[in-house]
């Protein structure tokens, strides 16, 4: 098929490598204007864009996707079907419109659970044993589209972020491809979302990674998990920021000491008192510092039983 691909993060770039190894013409890749990184201000290439030039696909960077001048220069382009995946902007209803079989977007989680920015760091945050992949025929809404196909994929106890969205880019390039083989194969049937049954991820924002050790053990273990690598989770330890990479939560019913009290400190290890049980912090990260275990940690910080995190 021809397709035009809108994408911008390491999640779309692996959609779209599946869609050229499968022999799919890319005549287009839309993504996100190059942006400025660092003390230096140097333009980076999109990781989609950075796939794009390595297989010198065209590619277009409008700062506005709905302008005429825009919308023109996509229609310039010939294409079977568009795939959408972490575009980044909202597409009008003529972009969509515009080519034989729609846009398809590849959406990381089963809907209708979990539409919005952020599906896999909140699959983490709640607690949940499964997501996914979803294909879905775009419409004018915010993930609202009919469904078209999915794949499951298994939560691990010590899933990350980072773990977990490497699992789904993997899915969501195996869903594109399958999806528009069945798809020209007139073989996948629209399924309308159930509304009552969908939930929304906002948008992370760093403030959501300040610990409450007033919450359960379990609870902050998630927090921990879901934002590794970004935003992360942080604490403070003696005014300074104290980032939390690993932990292990310990449902203890009796806990002695007030949350956020360091317990019990051990060569591996200390433990927080929580809401509900203790947390075993594995892995640290003091401002000024690199991550390390708290093992390394504690070779050069004296952490004392009886201080108070946060």
């Amino acid at each position: 098929m021809k397709i035009v691909f809108m994408g911008t993060p390491d999640f779309a770039a692996g959609a779209l490598e599946s869609l050229i190894d499968a022999g799919h013409e890319i005549t287009l890749v839309v993504t996100q204007p190059d942006k400025p990184k660092g003390r230096s201000d140097k333009l980076i290439f999109s990781p989609v864009k950075e796939c794009a030039v390595k297989h010198q696909i065209p590619v277009f960077q409008p700062v506005k996707i709905k302008t005429p001048e825009a919308v023109e220069t996509l229609r310039s382009y010939e294409a079977d079907v568009f795939v959408v995946a972490a575009f980044g902007q909202i597409v009008s209803q003529e972009i969509l419109d515009m080519p034989r079989y729609g846009c398809l977007n590849i959406h990381a989680s089963l809907l209708p659970k979990y539409r919005g920015a952020s599906p896999i760091q909140h699959v983490i945050l709640d607690g949940e044993k499964e997501t996914g992949v979803t294909i879905m025929q775009m419409d004018a809404g915010i993930d609202t589209g009919d469904m078209l196909y999915c794949k499951k994929v298994a939560i691990a106890q010590d899933e990350t972020f980072e773990t977990l969205h490497d699992k789904l880019m993997e899915a969501g390039g195996e869903a594109i491809v399958e999806a528009l083989e069945l798809l020209v194969q007139g073989k996948l049937t629209p399924q309308k979302q159930q509304d009552e049954l969908s939930c929304y991820a906002p948008m992370i924002k760093k403030t959501l990674g300040c610990i409450d050790f007033a919450k359960d053990a379990v609870v902050i273990d998630r927090l921990i998990r879901g934002l590794n690598p970004w935003p992360s989770a942080y604490t403070t330890y003696k005014g300074k920021q104290l980032k939390i990479w690993k932990a292990v939560p310990l449902e203890k019913l009796s806990v002695d000491g007030q949350c956020g009290e360091i317990v019990e400190v051990t060569k591996e290890d200390f433990k927080v008192a929580t809401g509900k049980g203790l947390l075993a912090v594995k892995e640290v990260q003091l401002e000024g510092k690199k991550r390390m275990s708290t093992h390394d940690f504690l070779l050069g910080v004296k952490v004392m039983a009886g201080e108070i995190l946060g």
